[in-house]
């Protein structure tokens, strides 16, 4: 079975599997306005949490104690972890990019991504005045090689770890919201966005639309069947308003599979899918989607069937971020 952390938007659950079915449920971190967390591929047990008000806080105990990281930038919208080199990455409201070289203990503005030749116009439609850095994804094969997502910005390419950018790459989404590396397939990446779904087969340098077969265009989570690149999952709806306000989602989630096109995933999942997906993700061969009602979704079998996951108490408030790793059953 597993353990999943999820980000509330305000809290961070730990949610692990129980011998009896259910999944007990810890909450850590209570009205700090989690956000964003990201597992340390290299150390089992220590993940990251970015909050809204207080910065990066860091566990090395799966979860059950934190301590803060101290970057001087309060509001953290995006955390990564490299595969490649174990850096850790942040990225902030407004657009700024920091990285720590030793878990957290040191940070580094890499400013030059705030001297991109767009960024004057990078521009959030809620907070039209600002804007944040909504993903970033170094790339697992080479530790240089980083993509960041501007929401609202465009999708940023750096080749030497962060010192130099090139500007938005054709072919992807300006209103990004969810990037990936796929993590055996070097060169090949996937975007969400605003206005559709992309990917990139040459180490996100240009980037293809995907859209045959999908009815709605506003997308937002993204996993990546680690066992097939040309596999993967994203959430849709057919619009912000539907996705983030009043319960009306009217989303999907679908799975690209080969040449395409997409297809729309149901068979377990409630109908209509009124709360939007916001996070996708495998852990243990399993897919869990996470929604913004707080309710978490299971397919064993790459989408085709979904059930609930049984939650020892109420359900969580929401979900806004999702990840996990392989855990025994406990008692």
């Amino acid at each position: 079975m597993a353990v999943l952390f999820i980000a509330t938007g305000e809290s961070l659950a730990r949610v692990s599997s129980r011998r009896d079915g259910e999944w007990s449920v810890r909450l850590t971190l209570e009205g700090r306005g989690v956000q964003c967390l990201a597992l340390d591929p290299h150390h089992r047990g220590t993940l990251y949490a970015g909050t809204q008000r207080e910065g990066v806080w860091k566990s090395t105990d799966e979860g059950m104690t934190w301590e803060n990281t101290h970057l001087a930038e309060p509001a953290i919208f995006s955390l990564a972890v490299s595969a490649a080199d174990g850096t850790l990455y942040a990225g902030c409201e407004p657009s700024k990019l920091f990285r720590s070289p030793d878990g957290g203990r040191t940070w580094q503005e890499l400013e030059a991504l705030r001297q991109i030749p767009s960024a004057p116009t990078w521009s959030f439609p809620p907070r039209p005045w600002t804007s944040h850095v909504r993903w970033i994804a170094p790339c697992p094969h080479e530790a240089n090689r980083l993509l960041v997502g501007i929401e609202l910005g465009g999708l940023m390419l750096s080749e030497d770890g962060g010192a130099t950018w090139t500007d938005h790459r054709p072919g992807a989404q300006r209103d990004v919201h969810a990037l990936a590396w796929h993590p055996d397939i070097p060169g090949r990446a996937y975007e969400t966005g605003g206005g559709g779904a992309a990917w990139s087969r040459d180490g996100g340098r240009t980037w293809q639309a995907v859209d045959a077969g999908r009815d709605r265009h506003y997308c937002w989570a993204l996993a990546v069947d680690p066992d097939d690149p040309d596999c993967w999952f994203i959430s849709a709806s057919p619009g912000p308003r539907q996705a983030h306000y009043g319960g009306h989602a009217q989303a999907q989630i679908y799975r690209w599979s080969g040449n395409g096109p997409w297809q729309s995933l149901g068979g377990g999942l409630p109908d209509p899918l009124d709360s939007m997906p916001y996070a996708l993700s495998f852990v243990g061969g399993d897919l869990f989607a996470g929604l913004a009602d707080g309710c978490i979704y299971v397919s064993p079998d790459r989408g085709e069937t979904w059930r609930p996951l049984a939650l020892d108490g109420d359900r969580l408030p929401a979900i806004v971020a999702l990840d996990g790793f392989d855990l025994p059953l406990v008692a």
